[in-house]
């Protein structure tokens, strides 16, 4: 495999003693299949913590690993992004995959993942009864995805950021179409849920982040489509999200909210922490405006059959105005324009 970086020799050199290690290589191949953290690695490797965040700190220093913490626990993964990621990769992929030694690792690999889904599982069950009372209310879930995906339409990206991920469901829908996929959430037990299913679905490589969605650790310009989906009602400014949000577009991005419609249910607030009962259609796209977005879509999400539940959900579209002469505007309804 030939890479697309270019290394100095020191930093070549720094590399290759960093992965040079049986243990290290090992944890490059785990690394290879997705995240991990240092106890999920501890548990495969057999070996201390310690020991384990030893190499592990020897190797993210060198560049060949990302780390981010989530609460107390610390992930690692492989970013082909960056020059030491793409080598280590390169170096991972050449190693026998029927070496025993390995073979083994992705057994215990395939057990702490079993484990891991059954406890994240565990904690949905204990929720799901919410939920259900929830989706009873609106559109089926299957409808808004449908909508999502109409909104995102065919044109190409490729960095893709779900700010609130919650399960991964808009992930496992959309992260395939994407070069690069981020899922960020601020509750560690629902990061567990998303990362299960994704590593269910096939989509291990994907990332998730713990973050506060007013302060998101990334750089300004690095996604193309950015999805909030029902976030805003949580927030106690969600237009200071919207503007955070809409920072992270490149130019000429998309970004796609999805939240309901005006509404009078106080149960909402008072049992489910809501801190909005819905947003106003004009209140959105002025929203939009202020973040730098052209709002060329506003529609009710409805099933099939046209119903829309008595909780009403709202789709917005809005585009980072800095390339609008390249990409002509829509006009979607005289009302909102």
């Amino acid at each position: 495999m030939t890479s697309r970086f270019h290394h100095s020799l020191p930093t070549l050199l720094g590399c290759l003693r960093a992965a040079g290690e049986e243990t290290r290589l090992r944890i490059l191949a785990l690394l290879a299949e997705g995240e991990l953290s240092v106890s999920d690695l501890t548990d495969i490797l057999g070996q201390s913590q310690p020991r384990i965040s030893r190499h592990l700190k020897l190797m993210a220093e060198a560049g060949l690993l990302r780390r981010s913490r989530e609460g107390a626990f610390a992930f690692f993964r492989l970013d082909d992004a960056t020059p030491g990621g793409a080598l280590a990769l390169t170096l991972a992929r050449d190693l026998d995959p029927a070496d025993p030694v390995l073979a083994a690792d992705r057994e215990r690999l395939t057990a702490v993942r079993a484990s891991r889904a059954a406890a994240a599982q565990s904690y949905f069950a204990n929720v799901a009864r919410e939920w259900d009372q929830l989706r009873s209310l609106h559109v089926p879930d299957a409808a808004v995805e449908a909508a999502v995906e109409a909104a995102v339409g065919e044109t190409p990206f490729q960095a893709l950021l779900d700010l609130g991920t919650g399960t991964g469901r808009m992930l496992e829908r959309l992260a395939p179409k994407a070069t690069r996929a981020v899922g960020v959430d601020a509750s560690h037990a629902m990061l567990a849920v998303a990362r299960a299913n994704l590593e269910k679905a096939g989509l291990s490589r994907v990332e998730l982040r713990q973050g506060d969605i007013y302060a998101l650790p990334f750089a300004r310009g690095s996604f193309d489509l950015v999805i909030v989906h029902q976030v805003l009602h949580f927030l106690d400014d969600p237009a200071r999200a919207l503007r955070e949000a809409a920072a992270l577009l490149s130019p000429g991005g998309r970004l796609i909210l999805v939240d309901f419609a005006p509404h009078e249910m106080e149960f909402l607030r008072t049992e489910h922490a809501h801190r909005r009962l819905g947003f106003e259609r004009d209140e959105v796209v002025a929203w939009f405006a202020e973040a730098g977005l052209d709002c060329d879509l506003a529609e009710e999400v409805t099933a099939a059959d046209g119903a829309s539940g008595q909780l009403g959900v709202m789709l917005w579209r809005g585009r980072d105005r800095r390339l609008q002469g390249d990409f002509p505007l829509r006009q979607f309804d005289r009302e909102v324009a």
